[in-house]
């Protein structure tokens, strides 16, 4: 698959290359020395452990997915390197004892630079959007959706 020739077509990229459920076609996505932070703060620091960790995803509990870009920012930084935040819908995860998911709204944001050939990311933060919620507390149980406004 193609680097995208722009930065506002990174996340149709992305969302293309999730459909294929191979995680090699999500890694060429990045650079080789690429930084990758998903919704838990898994930190995966080269393509190689970001291949790896989306092809295991995409082929256990997102194996039925659909990823779905929504409104995307772009902020150009110079002319080799852009900023790009897109707005995602997921829908078919399955939960660890199979059963269907509920739907998931997230913001992706990537660090692009521009190469002869494409936009590719050498930076991505995933944030889950959670509905109600202004933070997250630390409590006996883990975290929880937390709001402190009236």
């Amino acid at each position: 698959m193609p680097l995208p020739a722009s930065p506002d077509e990174f996340p149709k990229a992305f969302a293309t290359a999730w459909a294929t459920r191979d995680g090699a076609e999500i890694g060429a996505l990045f650079a080789e020395d690429a930084e990758f932070v998903n919704v838990v703060g898994l930190w995966w620091h080269d393509r190689a452990a970001i291949a790896k960790a989306h092809d295991y995803a995409l082929k256990s509990f997102f194996s039925e997915t659909t990823l779905t870009p929504g409104a995307t920012r772009v902020r150009h930084l110079g002319e080799t390197h852009a900023l790009v935040q897109c707005r995602f819908r997921l829908t078919g995860q399955r939960t660890p004892e199979g059963e269907a998911a509920g739907e998931r709204r997230a913001i992706l944001t990537f660090v692009l630079e521009r190469l002869e050939t494409g936009w590719q990311a050498v930076a991505a933060q995933n944030t889950d959007v959670v509905p109600g919620a202004e933070t997250l507390m630390a409590g006996e149980h883990g975290l929880a959706a937390a709001d402190y406004r009236d």
